[in-house]
């Protein structure tokens, strides 16, 4: 028997998830040439976080904004990043057809928060301190993105999602879009922790030499 339901799992899902791990593998490459051994666990990750998180940011969501702008939309495109994210409209529809909101959320992110990543992993090479600061300012502005990507469309309903089978919903709808909130916010508990501990030490020596 013949079934005409749509094929879940295609090609271009295999080339897709298999282009997001080539990018953790770069990451996680990075980490072990650029920093030294002894280097903490806490920053090897953050190194690894941040390295990917820039790679996509600058690969897969330019490529979107590069197709979403000046009249573009990803469904009247083609060539592969074009077949990549008509992929990801099967379960979310809005990054198909240009969506001002989501537009606007990927300008800040291919041109803010990309160079931010870089910014900060140079930081953590040179061990600078001042690397947590940025940390909490683009942790904050990576889970800000995330809430007015689905807070409009919860609200309306979730008209354009589709959470018909596992791999819309586990795979593109919630797994590749929860870690851009549960590491940003372990990465301000972290960074937090260094900021506070400094600010208590520096106020400590400064009552001590008063007293």
């Amino acid at each position: 028997m013949t079934s005409n339901s749509p094929e879940i799992f295609t090609a271009t899902s295999a080339y897709s998830l298999a282009g997001v791990a080539a990018m953790a593998f770069v990451a996680i490459t990075g980490a072990k040439v650029l920093l030294p051994k002894n280097a903490r666990w806490q920053d090897s990750f953050t190194f690894i976080w941040l390295a990917f998180d820039a790679l996509i940011h600058f690969s897969f969501e330019g490529s979107f904004l590069y197709l979403s702008t000046f009249g573009r939309t990803v469904n009247s495109s083609v060539g592969p990043f074009a077949e990549l994210w008509k992929e990801y409209t099967r379960a979310d529809a809005r990054w198909g057809v240009s969506d001002p909101t989501v537009v606007s959320l990927e300008i800040l992110t291919v041109l803010g928060a990309a160079p931010m990543c870089c910014y900060i992993i140079r930081q953590i090479v040179k061990d600078d301190p001042a690397r947590h600061y940025w940390i909490i300012v683009l942790s904050t502005a990576e889970l800000y993105g995330g809430w007015m990507t689905f807070c409009p469309e919860w609200l309306t309903g979730s008209p354009s999602l589709d959470t018909s089978n596992p791999l819309y919903l586990w795979v593109y709808l919630v797994f590749m879009n929860v870690i851009w909130v549960v590491i940003p916010v372990w990465l301000m508990w972290d960074s937090y922790g260094h900021i506070a501990g400094s600010l208590r030490r520096a106020q400590a020596v400064t009552k001590a030499k008063k007293n």
